[in-house]
């Protein structure tokens, strides 16, 4: 941690001390990104340069196609540079630093130059060199050691990450717009993978992971790491990610361009309306996509596919201010017919929100009575860098367990964190590798204790009755044509009676004991679920005795008279 830190700091201070008055904060990450990844891959690639360079020399000359010679030459690292600079000659000529800069930069192979051109870079080199600071600025990354001896592509994430959740702070980003810590992912592939290992064993398994919203590409490197290390160091995993934002969609094609991964798995614009894995279905899927986030500006694609009964958004639309439930959608329409497994980052906003009939309630009912909802994690506060909300996990599948068929297993996690020693932003909690086997061991136990609740799929759903009292005018009740009562609207209410509940029973229990005059249109029912996680794990707190309360009240009066005398003695 120590590492990452000490590295994200000092970028951060190199960009204060140069940037500062010709860029403002909000324009950091524009010019220290691009540069960042061009100082990892100045590192990775210092051993191969010579090698490369001189088959350029012998071969450029002589083959139509020189690439595959110069990519061999690599080593296998999947991108070269045939420009005789780096970062570290280009500190070493002040004079001509723009030509320069502008020589290395062509000279490397096209899909740099396609991930570097998500950055507009030519528009931060303008700045620069007007400004005069191309030329300090390379000369400070210089003293950045980024080779990956050095510093891991896990550390690398965190360094990224540290840094957009500064620049982030300057921008305003929203409460949604938020990174992963690497200890929750972990645990979310806990929950994955739990019951599940045995899919990842043996020789010769290929597995895909994808994530729709994938950011710099963290979710899908930790998920890889834990497979590997905790499961099968031989599965083959194919990882495949979209991202909208130009910036960290070329930061996460960088990183798997440099850590052997097919940069062309990660693919730019939005996983709603640009959906560039279409024909594609993937057996493992993680996302924690931004909540609190307008659809608006592509509502129209949105409740077009919604109206198509094969569309991926056919079960509901949520409100448009908040896109996260579409996010879900989207994944579950790329499961596997074999079974795939998906796990997920909500605010509480997507267990609760939304009336009977309306598109967040009728998106959980089409989840929940297809039992495809496995289960949902709270997890503690403050958990997240950039917000501390309330956030859970969703494990969702269409393919349960035996014992897990027509259930949902709800876990309490809030208070199963750690403090950390220094706030991270908002982060002041972390889960220790301890607490996520705690969680883990919860999970696959399967039975209620204090922290967790076992629910058949139909406990969530209700019925939303209308409740129609008689209008009464002149003590006289009012009636139609017909002779029936007609409806007083200012005293209309609603009930809703669960689905377990026989609704004639339950009417005449809770309902005409306190209005006897009431009777229900049963032609305005409506079907809704809703996941109230408060209240299935609320602890009843006795209300204090009033003597206990006045002796409190007393005892500190006394010590603060005691501390006023000592202080005016």
């Amino acid at each position: 941690m120590t590492n990452f830190q000490n590295k994200a700091n000092f970028i951060w201070q190199v960009a204060d001390d140069i940037l500062f008055g010709a860029f403002m904060h909000n324009e950091f990450r524009d010019v220290v990104l691009p540069f960042l990844v061009l100082r990892r891959l100045d590192c990775i690639y210092e051993d191969a340069k010579p090698n490369v360079l001189k088959m350029h020399t012998d071969f450029k000359d002589k083959l139509p196609d020189i690439e595959p010679v110069l990519l061999k030459a690599t080593g296998g690292l999947g991108f070269y540079n045939t420009s005789p600079y780096d970062l570290k000659k280009l500190s070493q000529d002040s004079k001509n630093i723009e030509l320069n800069f502008n020589n290395y930069i062509n000279g490397y192979s096209v899909n740099v130059r396609e991930i570097l051109e998500n950055f507009q870079l030519d528009k931060v080199i303008a700045k620069l060199v007007k400004n005069g600071l191309l030329y300090q600025l390379i000369d400070k990354f210089t003293e950045l050691d980024l080779h990956i001896d050095k510093v891991s592509n896990l550390e690398m994430g965190y360094i990224y990450e540290e840094l957009l959740r500064k620049f982030n702070e300057f921008i305003g980003e929203t409460a949604g717009h938020h990174f992963t810590p690497r200890e929750v992912i972990r645990l979310m592939c806990k929950l994955l993978f739990a019951e599940h290992a045995y899919d990842l064993q043996g020789e010769g398994v290929i597995r895909t992971i994808y994530d729709p919203a994938c950011g710099t590409g963290g979710m899908l490197t930790v998920a890889k790491d834990y497979i590997r290390q905790e499961i099968n160091a031989n599965v083959e995993l194919r990882m495949f990610g979209q991202e909208l934002n130009e910036q960290t969609y070329a930061v996460a094609k960088s990183d798997f361009l440099i850590s052997g991964e097919n940069p062309e798995n990660i693919r730019d614009e939005s996983s709603f309306s640009k959906d560039k894995f279409k024909a594609h279905r993937f057996k493992y899927m993680l996302s924690n996509p931004p909540f609190g986030v307008s659809w608006k500006k592509e509502q129209a694609f949105i409740e077009k596919e919604a109206n198509d009964p094969h569309g991926r958004f056919h079960a509901g639309t949520p409100r448009t201010s908040d896109g996260a439930m579409l996010f879900l959608q989207h994944m579950m329409s790329k499961m596997e017919t074999s079974g795939s497994r998906i796990a997920i980052i909500f605010n509480g906003s997507p267990l609760f929100t939304g009336d009977a009939g309306g598109g967040e309630s009728n998106i959980r009912k089409w989840i929940i009575e297809n039992d495809m909802l496995e289960a949902v994690v709270a997890l503690p506060k403050d958990m997240f860098y950039n917000t501390g909300i309330a956030t859970y996990i969703w494990v969702v599948t269409n393919r349960k367990l035996q014992r897990r068929k027509g259930k949902v297993q709800l876990i309490n996690a809030v208070d199963v964190a750690t403090s950390m020693r220094k706030s991270l932003g908002n982060k002041r909690n972390f889960i220790s590798d301890e607490q996520t086997k705690v969680i883990s061991e919860i999970y696959t136990a399967f039975v209620e204790d204090e922290r967790c609740k076992i629910f058949d799929n139909e406990a969530f759903g209700y019925t939303k009755v209308t409740v129609e009292r008689p209008l009464v005018e002149k003590d006289k009740v009012k009636t139609d044509k017909e002779g029936k009562p007609k409806p007083d609207s200012k005293l209309r209410d609603t009930e809703k009676i669960p689905l377990k509940d026989d609704i004639d029973t339950y009417f005449q229990r809770e309902v005409l004991p306190h209005v006897p005059d009431a009777r229900m249109d049963r032609s305005k029912d409506k079907i809704g679920y809703e996941i109230n996680f408060t209240k299935y794990f609320y602890k009843f707190t006795p209300l204090r005795l009033l003597a206990d309360i006045k002796a409190d009240i007393l005892a500190l009066e006394e010590q603060t008279e005691g501390l006023l005398k000592e202080i005016l003695d």
